[in-house]
C-alpha cells in the first residue's frame, strides 16, 4: 500500500506448528476502488500455501484481514475486543464479516498452539494483538502493527511495546518492515 507516497509492504508469516502450517495475518487478495484511491495498494501473488491449520490476526484491518476469505471455515483466532470494535468505517466489514468466516475469539495473553501464543499489545487498534514464537533460537515477536516505527519499538516507546521487551526476545518483525528488530542483552 501507499503512505504518504512510498509503497510500504505488508509482511504476514506463515509458522510451521506440528498439526501445520499457522498463517499470521492475511494481507489482501483483491481490493476495492476506495482502497485503490486512498492506499493505491499492488497485490502481489500469494506463494503456495499447503497444510494451513489456523489464521491468527494481529488485528483486523484490511490490509491485516483480507486474505481471511481465503480460509473461510478454518479457526481465525482474534482478540474479542477487536472483533467487537471491527465495524465501519474505520473497518472493511464484509472482510472482516463473511460467509464460512470461523473466529475464535481470546481475551488478552493466550497459548494457542504448544510454542505459539499471543500478548495482548492494544494501541494502533483496541484489539491488537503480538505472536509469540518459541524456536530453539529463543522467543521471536511476530508485532503485526504494535508500531510502524523501528525508533519506537527499539525505544520501548509504549507500554505494549514494552511488554515485547520484558520477553527479551530473539528478533521482533513488524509488519511494515522487512528487516527485524535483533536486539542485543548484555
Amino acid at each position: 500500500m501507499t503512505v504518504e507516497g512510498q509503497l510500504w509492504p505488508v509482511y504476514g508469516w506463515a509458522v510451521d506448528g506440528p498439526e501445520g502450517t499457522i498463517l499470521v495475518d492475511t494481507g489482501m487478495v483483491d481490493s476495492t476502488p476506495e482502497l485503490d484511491q486512498e492506499w493505491a495498494p499492488v497485490l502481489l501473488p500469494w506463494p503456495d500455501l499447503r497444510g494451513v491449520v489456523a489464521v491468527i490476526n494481529t488485528h483486523l484491518h484490511f490490509d491485516h484481514c483480507g486474505g481471511n476469505r481465503r480460509f473461510a471455515g478454518l479457526p481465525t483466532y482474534v482478540q474479542r475486543v477487536e472483533l467487537e470494535t471491527a465495524v465501519a468505517p474505520d473497518y472493511l466489514e464484509e472482510w472482516v464479516r463473511f460467509p464460512g468466516e470461523s473466529y475464535v475469539e481470546v481475551d488478552g495473553d493466550a497459548e494457542l498452539f504448544p510454542g505459539v501464543s499471543v500478548l495482548f499489545t492494544p494501541g494502533h487498534s483496541a484489539g491488537h494483538q503480538s505472536v509469540v514464537v518459541e524456536t530453539g533460537d529463543g522467543v521471536v515477536v511476530l508485532g503485526g502493527d504494535v508500531t510502524y516505527s523501528m525508533r519506537e519499538l527499539v525505544d520501548g516507546a509504549t507500554p505494549s511495546i514494552l511488554r515485547i521487551h520484558a520477553l527479551r526476545p530473539q528478533r521482533v518483525y513488524l509488519a511494515h518492515h522487512e528487516q527485524p528488530w535483533v536486539p542485543e542483552y548484555s
